[in-house]
C-alpha cells in the first residue's frame, strides 16, 4: 500500500496532484506549522505573460502555529474572480477554471485547513482522482514524533510498505533509514509536461488553474500521469 502527504496548499502546481493521484491515501497535513513564505495561503497564476500572485489572507497569519488552527479573513470573492477573468478570460477552458474557482472562493468555511481541504476535494472531482483523503490530525499522537517519525508511524498505521514523496525531498529523506522501518521510499519527478499559454516562453509551475484555464480535462489526465518513480 502507498502512502503519500503534504501540507494542504492552495491551488498548488500539477506535481502535488500528481502525487495525490500516485497514492494509495493521501493524508492532509494539517497539524504542521504554518509557514509564511511557503504555498499554504498562496500560489500563481499568469497575469499578462508573467507570473502573478493569486492568494488567500489570514488572520494574524505566521510562523509556529498549526495550519488546522489559523483562521481566514473574508475572502472577496467578487474581486478574485474579477483577477481571474483579467487573466484569462481568452483562455480555451475559462469556463471550466472559472467555474471551479468560484465554488472554491466562495466556500463557507473560515478555518484555513478545511478552507483548502475543499479546495483540494473540489479539483479532485475535476480532475477525477479517486485517491482517499485524510488528516494527520486524525492520527492521535502523530504530532508527538518528529520529522520521519512522523511518516514512520503514520506508515505503521495505515499498513503502507511505501512512501512517495516530492522529487526535492531527496535532500530531506534517506532511503536506507526508511527501509530500516520497513518502508520503501520513492521521489516523485514531474515531467512537468509544457502546454500552449497565450504566448512564449512557456511559464512553469503556476497553479493547477492555469492548466486547467488552457487544457481540456481529458488533456490534463494524460499530464496527470507524466511523471517517473526514482
Amino acid at each position: 500500500m502507498i502512502l503519500a502527504g503534504n501540507q494542504p496548499y492552495f491551488l498548488p502546481y500539477l506535481g502535488w496532484w500528481q502525487l495525490l493521484k500516485a497514492a494509495d491515501i493521501f493524508l492532509i497535513a494539517d497539524d504542521y506549522n504554518f509557514i509564511k513564505s511557503g504555498w499554504i495561503a498562496r500560489n500563481r497564476i499568469l497575469v499578462e505573460g508573467k507570473p502573478h500572485y493569486f492568494r488567500i489572507e489570514i488572520k494574524r497569519g505566521g510562523s509556529n502555529r498549526l495550519i488546522n488552527r489559523l483562521e481566514l479573513l473574508p475572502v472577496n470573492v467578487k474581486k478574485k474572480l474579477k483577477t481571474l477573468e483579467f487573466a484569462y478570460r481568452k483562455a480555451p477552458f475559462f469556463e471550466n477554471g472559472y467555474t471551479l474557482a468560484e465554488r472554491i472562493l466562495a466556500y463557507p468555511e473560515s478555518n484555513l485547513s478545511l478552507f483548502l481541504e475543499n479546495s483540494i476535494r473540489e479539483v479532485c472531482s475535476y480532475l477525477g482522482i479517486t485517491t482517499p483523503l485524510e488528516r494527520t490530525s486524525d492520527l492521535e499522537g502523530n504530532a508527538l514524533f518528529k520529522r520521519e517519525g512522523r511518516i514512520y508511524d503514520a506508515c505503521r498505521r495505515k499498513g503502507a510498505d511505501t512512501f512517495i514523496n516530492a522529487i526535492g525531498g531527496m535532500a530531506l529523506y534517506d532511503k536506507d533509514e526508511f527501509a530500516s522501518h520497513g518502508i520503501t521510499l520513492k521521489f516523485l519527478k514531474s515531467g512537468l509536461p509544457e502546454y500552449k499559454q497565450f504566448g512564449e516562453p512557456f511559464v512553469e509551475r503556476l497553479s493547477i488553474l492555469d492548466a486547467i484555464m488552457f487544457n481540456s480535462p481529458e488533456e490534463l489526465q494524460v499530464m496527470l500521469e507524466d511523471y517517473t518513480l526514482i
